[in-house]
């Protein structure tokens, strides 16, 4: 069995004086692409910002088997790279710019980039298709084309472990199915990835699957294993139904 990626022990969020969950463990093994899926409200982000260390909590986060809190800044960001929900960058920064910002954690302050630095940009780029408009300022772009950029930022961290809350939002289903085998090809090689999506069908691609609803997990497990899918019809309500076709799990809502 691989190691552990990240560690959840007896762990409890607070939204202002709103408790998102308590007492909340997991184990996510390394080299794995898991999936976090549950209704609206369920706490999926609220988990993946305590996996990241954005949100402080009782309890206790691992990250590739040292204390979250215990690591200095510098060594997280270089293990753990971050894309979140409706991130706001400065519209004025060319493309090329800000994917270097995800290079930031591995330069001396005030450094020049060095030979290392630019090919993990370019690789980045052009593993999201953005190369093409790497002198283009961020406001000219669309939805879709900047949440490309702000990915190819993460990517060019080259950390073990990668975190995204809905990386989809905004991209069309080409763009969609080209991160599927980016995410894909990046677990292969050994990085670890969870993602929170919306996409049940999606989901179900990863390795595996943690189902959440009312800040509770209520399974986790392969993608493939009926009790995984059970899970996921339970949670919503039953109003959705899983279906093999051409090698693929298929969502239908009911």
């Amino acid at each position: 069995m691989s190691a552990s990626a990240i560690r959840l022990t007896s762990c409890t969020a607070r939204l202002g004086h709103t408790t998102v969950f308590s007492n909340l463990s997991l184990d996510l093994r390394a080299g794995r692409w898991t999936s976090v899926v549950g209704p609206n409200g369920a706490g999926k982000s609220t988990l993946l910002k305590v996996m990241a260390g954005l949100l402080p909590g009782h309890g206790q986060v691992h990250l590739l088997g040292q204390d979250l809190q215990s690591l200095p800044s510098r060594q997280r960001a270089q293990r753990l790279a971050w894309l979140g929900q409706n991130e706001t960058v400065t519209d004025d920064l060319t493309v090329y710019d800000i994917a270097m910002l995800g290079r930031l954690p591995h330069q001396a302050w005030l450094a020049q980039a060095s030979a290392a630095d630019h090919a993990a940009v370019q690789q980045a780029l052009q593993a999201t298709q953005a190369w093409g408009w790497r002198d283009r300022p961020l406001g000219e772009l669309s939805g879709g084309e900047r949440q490309r950029v702000l990915l190819a930022r993460a990517l060019a961290v080259q950390a073990q472990v990668l975190l995204m809350d809905e990386p989809l939002a905004n991209l069309d289903a080409p763009h969609q199915a080209d991160w599927l085998a980016l995410v894909r090809a990046m677990a292969a090689g050994g990085t670890t990835v969870v993602s929170v999506l919306h996409e049940i069908g999606m989901a179900l691609q990863a390795d595996d699957v943690v189902v959440m609803a009312a800040g509770r997990i209520e399974h986790h497990g392969p993608s493939g294993d009926p009790a995984t899918h059970d899970a996921l019809v339970r949670v919503f309500d039953g109003r959705i139904a899983i279906h093999r076709m051409l090698d693929q799990w298929i969502v239908l809502s009911k």
